[in-house]
C-alpha cells in the first residue's frame, strides 16, 4: 500500500510518498510559494537526483497536480500510474473535542473541520485547502485526516479546564486542547517498545522540543496532560513564542505599548520566547555559540529553556506519580546535546541515572538511550516521524 501524506499551510505544501510495505519514503518534497510570484516545486524522488521545477501555482490545486505529475513522469517518477496511491493522509491541526482519532474525510467530517476555524484561524483553512484540492484531482481515493489534538483527547477534566467561568468552556470552547500530538504519539508507541513493559502499567514523559515546543504526560499509552493549551502559545518558552504567564502581563503590556488585539498576538508568538530574551536569534545553534562568546542574554535564554523543561517534567512526574521512561524527540531534543544535559542534571531524585559521556557523544537525530543500567527511569532520544505516523493511521483506515 502506499500512503500521500499531504500537510498544506496558506502558501506551501509538504509532501511525502511511503511504501507501507517497506516503510520507505519513495519520495517527498515541497511546493513553495503558492499563488506567489516565483512558485516552485521541489521534487526527491528515492535512488534519483532531486529536481525543482519553477512554475507559478495559482492554487493548492495547481500544486497538488504538480506533485502528481512529478510522482508519474516517465523520467522521474516512481509510479507508473496515480492508481498506485491507496489513500492520502492529511495533516489537520485543530479537531477541537469533535475528534479523538484519525478519520475517513467526508463532505460531513469537512463541515465540521470548517466550524472549527476560529480555534486555529492560520492552520486549518490552510489544511482545508490542501485537502479539497486533493479531492479535486482524486475523487475517488480514500482521503484521512490526522489531527495534531486528537492525541490530547483522553485528557481528564482536571487537566484541560482552566479556572475560567464554566460558560467559557461551554460556551466558547475554551479548555486545553494541546498540539504536537502526531509527534507525542509516534515516540510513546516507540517508547513502549523499548521499555518492554505491560502498557497499561507504564508512565512516560514526552519532550518535544523545537522551535515550537511540549511536554506530556502519557499514562498507559494515553495522553493525561500537555504543556500547550488553548493555543500554542501555552507551556515553555519556545523559538519566539513567550510560554506561559502571568495573564495579567498581557493588558500591562497592550497599555504600556499601546498595542492592539493583533499588535499583543505578534509580540507573543513572534517576538518573545529565547529570540526575546536573547535578542539574537530563535535558533539554538546560534545561541549556543553567542554563549560560548560570553553572551549573557543567550546563556540566560538557554537556562530559562532547560529550567522550563525540567519543571514540567518534575510536574508531570507527580502528575503520573512517577516515571518509567523520559523520551527526547524533535529538532532540539534529538541534536542539542547541551541542553538536554542542562534538562537532565539534577533529576537524580526521580530515579534517573544519564551517562553524560555518552549523551556528548552519541550520533545526533538517531535512537539513543541515555540513561545507565542503574537508572530506575529509562532515558530515551527517539527521533519523530509524523509523517509516518499519518501514513500508518492513514492506512488502517483505508484498508476498512
Amino acid at each position: 500500500m502506499k500512503i500521500l501524506v499531504v500537510n498544506a499551510g496558506s502558501s506551501s505544501l509538504k509532501y511525502q510518498l511511503i511504501d507501507m510495505g517497506t516503510k520507505e519514503v519513495v519520495a517527498k518534497g515541497l511546493c513553495e510559494r503558492i499563488a506567489i510570484q516565483g512558485s516552485r516545486l521541489t521534487y526527491k524522488p528515492a535512488g534519483k537526483q532531486p529536481c525543482v521545477v519553477e512554475r507559478h501555482m495559482n492554487d493548492h490545486t495547481d500544486a497538488i497536480k504538480m506533485v502528481l505529475d512529478a510522482l508519474v513522469d516517465p523520467e522521474i517518477g516512481v509510479l507508473k500510474s496515480m492508481d498506485e496511491i491507496d489513500a492520502v493522509g492529511h495533516r489537520i491541526v485543530h479537531g477541537g473535542e469533535k475528534f479523538s482519532e484519525s478519520t475517513l474525510l467526508t463532505d460531513e467530517v469537512l463541515s465540521v473541520i470548517e466550524s472549527l476555524t476560529e480555534l486555529a484561524p492560520l492552520h486549518n483553512p490552510a489544511n482545508l485547502m490542501g485537502i479539497r484540492a486533493c479531492k479535486a484531482i482524486m475523487p475517488n481515493t480514500p482521503m484521512v485526516g490526522v489531527f495534531d489534538t486528537a492525541f490530547h483527547q483522553t485528557m481528564p477534566m482536571e487537566a484541560f479546564l482552566y479556572g475560567l467561568p464554566y460558560a467559557a468552556y461551554t460556551d466558547l470552547m475554551v479548555r486545553r486542547y494541546g498540539f504536537h500530538g502526531t509527534s507525542h504519539k509516534y515516540v510513546t508507541q516507540r517508547a513502549l517498545e523499548l521499555l518492554g513493559k505491560p502498557v497499561e502499567e507504564t508512565k512516560i514523559i514526552t519532550c518535544h522540543l523545537g522551535n515550537g515546543s511540549s511536554i506530556t504526560a502519557v499514562r498507559g499509552g494515553k495522553s493525561i496532560d500537555t504543556s500547550m493549551g488553548f493555543t500554542p502559545l501555552e507551556g515553555i518558552p519556545m523559538g519566539t513564542r513567550c510560554g506561559s504567564m502571568d495573564p495579567a502581563i498581557v493588558t500591562y503590556l497592550m497599555d504600556k505599548l499601546d498595542l492592539d488585539v493583533n499588535g499583543i498576538n505578534a509580540y507573543m508568538n513572534k517576538k518573545s520566547g529565547v529570540y526575546g530574551i536573547s535578542g539574537i536569534s530563535s535558533d539554538f545553534r546560534d545561541l549556543h555559540d553567542a554563549a560560548e562568546k560570553g553572551d549573557e542574554k543567550a546563556k540566560a535564554a538557554l537556562r530559562v529553556f532547560a529550567y522550563n523543561v525540567k519543571k514540567y517534567i518534575g510536574a508531570y512526574a507527580a502528575a503520573l506519580n512517577g516515571v518509567d521512561g523520559i523520551v527526547f524527540t524533535a529538532g532540539i531534543g534529538e541534536n542539542d546535546r547541551v541542553l538536554r544535559a542542562m534538562v537532565l542534571e539534577g533529576l537524580d531524585y526521580l530515579g534517573v541515572d544519564v551517562d553524560f559521556e555518552y549523551n556528548n557523544t552519541c550520533p545526533r537525530g538517531e535512537e539513543a538511550e541515555l540513561s545507565t543500567k542503574n537508572s530506575k527511569v529509562k532515558v530515551f532520544v527517539i527521533p519523530t516521524d509524523e509523517e509516518m505516523m499519518i501514513a500508518q493511521d492513514t492506512a488502517k483506515l483505508a484498508a476498512k
